[in-house]
């Protein structure tokens, strides 16, 4: 982190970065997980590995972004807090296994950064946001010469909502795309046909891959339309669980005991309440 610091610091004073604001704190925090990781320190943090720690990474940076999602700055700061403090630890765990550091990790990072924006740290041109996102693939391909297909690099670990997104962009970035909407609409509507098709044949296993099929032809046309997938649906859950908690509200007798028309009603008026 300190060489991340001293490759900025020059353009940090560019835009008039107070003189007096120090890093005590962050190589403060560098040595506390030091000392928790010692053999001084504490059980549990020095039994932990990245392996025992993926779930950790995985929820702090989602508790993240539901932090960044209810605008609560002070909730913000306390969530990015976690997520650093997983990146320190790990770091520390590969430095106590004298595989990297967290500088090292600043340093690839920085080096990384300014290697990517030859528009700000060199003589690159650039007259768009799309020729900004053009150069960075250009860049990201040169880097990555050893990844043979497209379809290498997709994180084996993220969900597999996220997994479509990225696959199907990377095969548009090949020219692999629907002339139009409405071709991807009439596969949209084809995938439902075989999936009705295997469902009639009580084949659960094709029904699973047809099922597959519809949500990723699905996820290109979240694609086409500039729509993340996976905040669509992350908002679309959101949603429902608050209408949901509404009709528990509404209800004058256990939802159990409400027939379908009982039900529809309430929803109806859970969905006016909570838009």
């Amino acid at each position: 982190m300190i060489i991340l610091i001293k490759y900025y610091t020059l353009v940090v004073k560019c835009l008039c970065y107070n003189q007096n604001m120090g890093y005590e704190n962050l190589e403060k925090l560098i040595d506390v997980v030091k000392t928790l990781r010692s053999p001084q320190g504490c059980r549990w943090d020095r039994a932990q590995t990245h392996k025992s720690l993926k779930p950790n990474m995985l929820e702090e940076a989602y508790e993240a972004v539901d932090a960044m999602d209810s605008g609560d700055m002070k909730h913000l700061k306390e969530e990015l807090g976690d997520v650093l403090l997983q990146v320190v630890l790990h770091a520390q765990i590969a430095a106590d296994e004298n595989e990297f550091t967290i500088e090292d990790v600043a340093k690839g990072l920085t080096d990384k950064l300014i290697h990517r924006h030859p528009h700000v740290f060199g003589n690159v041109k650039v007259n768009s946001t799309q020729d900004i996102i053009d150069n960075w693939d250009k860049l990201k391909q040169e880097e990555k010469q050893h990844r043979k297909s497209a379809m290498d690099g997709i994180s084996k670990s993220q969900s597999a909502l996220m997994s479509a997104q990225k696959i199907s962009k990377k095969a548009v970035k090949t020219g692999f795309e629907w002339p139009d909407e409405k071709s991807l609409y009439d596969c949209i509507y084809s995938e439902f046909e075989e999936f009705k098709q295997a469902e009639q044949e009580q084949d659960k296993e094709h029904m699973e891959e047809e099922f597959g099929d519809i949500l990723f032809a699905v996820v290109n046309l979240a694609r086409w339309n500039k729509i993340d997938a996976e905040q669509a649906l992350l908002k679309a859950n959101k949603k429902f669980m608050a209408r949901f908690r509404k009709m528990e509200e509404l209800a004058v007798k256990p939802l159990e005991q409400y027939s379908f028309e009982e039900y529809d009603a309430l929803w109806q008026q859970a969905k006016t309440a909570v838009l």
